[in-house]
């Protein structure tokens, strides 16, 4: 799987009837993966979403992975589930779903599991830099507390650094080099996708 730029969507800033749009405009920026998460939606509510993501990320190119839900990756035919660390564990996601890509979130070295039977297919690593996006996403580590949790699980596994990341912070992350970013609000509330897309995977401002 393509980790360059993964996008974060919920069904309440994305709406069913705008996904199509959306998919396309991010695509056009170049991101590669979507990430659904929808915390407070009924299991019904995520399928029913889920679904019609699944056919816009297919007509676009984009991978789908589901954040947290084994269970509704499954059903919705996505790509892959991210899980973390209060999750269900990712030796046991394999045993339910082999066919899927498995990210797990990390913020501390105790975090990085010591059994290969555990280890995920990539990283989440972060906070990177403060957000308001995820309220229990913890203290940021900053680029050098990135830095040494990459270089922990590098040797395992492909990094994505996730957490207040924008078009002018980005820069130093590609620099380590991490695999990919993961954004929510530096994409989904851009006015421009697609420049957001475009500034966050060549890490500098660009107008026009």
């Amino acid at each position: 799987m393509d980790l360059r730029l993964m996008v974060i969507i919920d069904p309440r800033q994305v709406p069913v009837d705008q996904l199509g749009g959306f998919c396309r405009e991010v695509r056009q920026g170049g991101a590669t993966v979507i990430q659904l998460r929808g915390k407070i939606r009924s299991t019904r509510e995520l399928v029913t979403y889920g679904r019609a993501l699944r056919v816009e990320t297919r007509r676009h190119g984009l991978s789908l992975i589901v954040n947290d839900r084994t269970d509704v990756a499954l059903a919705i035919q996505a790509d892959g589930v991210h899980v973390g660390q209060e999750d269900m564990p990712v030796r046991d996601v394999r045993r339910m779903a082999p066919g899927l890509t498995v990210g797990l979130s990390v913020s501390a070295s105790e975090e990085i599991p010591a059994q290969p039977a555990d280890w995920p297919d990539y990283f989440g690593v972060g906070p990177v830099y403060a957000t308001s996006s995820k309220d229990d996403a913890g203290d940021p580590l900053g680029v050098e507390g990135l830095r040494s949790l990459w270089q922990e699980c590098r040797r395992i596994a492909p990094v994505v650094a996730i957490g207040g990341i924008t078009p002018a912070n980005v820069g130093p992350l590609w620099q380590l080099p991490v695999a990919g970013v993961a954004v929510i609000s530096a994409v989904v509330n851009a006015p421009d996708k697609a420049l957001a897309c475009r500034q966050l995977i060549t890490g500098k401002e660009i107008s026009g």
